[in-house]
């Protein structure tokens, strides 16, 4: 297995195919807005570059690294005759049901099919397609590069042979690959997004503030950042979208998204990628400020 196709020029996939390219593999990346590639890219080589300044890397890998990524904004180009294709677009069941037909068009039988979601049935999205045995999920952790997590969900169809394969794979990379049954939210974010939501309600019932809540997070349970700082790192619409798919799911108040996190969304509050969440990015994308609303 050397032909990686990433679906998504996006934080999750230039991450993915960065990876698997410093490992030597060959990626097509592919998204329909060739802005978004050329955006990707230049994350991808920024990365690089702060590898090659810590001396993790040499500028011969950077070199090698990025001539190892090819980009496609057609998806049926950037498809063929790879042996995995990652599915690492926006998170909504919609769009990624519709990428996996296409997907299931434009692949040979041998292709594994895998998705990146964070919290979407791996079997409701397999159903979309004729070969629900190689469909699996990778859901990687953000940065990509940096977080050696994987977890790899087994719809109820995919195969043992396939489950193998993107385990071995998995480490081959230098992840950590960690089984998990298909269920919304699966593990990771079962636990965390009803931990940011809880935050959220704290804050949205006055008993604490931004930073009180993520300081006592941090100094008390020792998390490397706070509940709110990590829910605008992740994105506040990213955080919704999974706790409204745990809620459908599961059908448990538990999960229901606090009315300050949807109103926040509504109003394009989403973290740093806009600026501006529980925090203010305006001057520097640390959360260093409280935002106005807030403070």
């Amino acid at each position: 297995m050397k032909n990686i196709a990433v679906i998504g020029a996006g934080t999750m996939g230039n991450g993915i195919a960065h990876t698997f390219a410093q490992f030597n593999y060959t990626v097509n990346l592919i998204d329909i807005s060739e802005s978004s590639l050329e955006k990707g890219m230049q994350t991808i080589s920024r990365n690089l570059d702060r590898m090659v300044a810590k001396e993790k890397i040499s500028e011969a890998d950077k070199i090698q690294t990025l001539q190892n990524i090819t980009t496609f904004t057609a998806i049926e180009k950037g498809v063929v005759d790879v042996d995995l294709v990652i599915e690492a677009a926006t998170e909504n069941e919609v769009l990624k049901t519709k990428i996996f037909k296409e997907l299931d068009t434009f692949c040979t039988e041998k292709t594994i099919l895998a998705t990146n979601t964070s919290s979407i049935s791996i079997t409701q999205i397999a159903a979309a397609t004729s070969r629900p045995e190689k469909v699996i999920g990778m859901h990687f952790m953000n940065p990509v590069p940096v977080m050696k997590l994987v977890e790899i969900i087994r719809g109820y169809n995919t195969s043992d042979t396939v489950m193998q394969t993107i385990v071995a794979l998995s480490k081959k990379i230098h992840k950590i690959p960690v089984a998990v049954n298909d269920y919304p939210g699966f593990v990771a974010n079962r636990i965390l997004m009803p931990m940011i939501n809880e935050s959220i309600e704290t804050l949205y019932n006055g008993v604490a503030g931004v930073l009180e809540i993520d300081t006592v997070m941090k100094l008390g349970m020792a998390h490397p950042m706070g509940p709110l700082q990590l829910a605008d790192f992740i994105g506040l619409d990213v955080c919704l979208s999974i706790l409204n798919v745990m809620y459908d799911g599961f059908k448990n108040p538990k999960y229901a998204p606090c009315p300050l996190l949807v109103n926040m969304v509504t109003a394009g509050k989403l973290g740093v990628k806009s600026g501006e969440g529980f925090y203010d990015y305006s001057e520097s994308r640390k959360a260093e400020k409280v935002a106005t609303l807030f403070s």
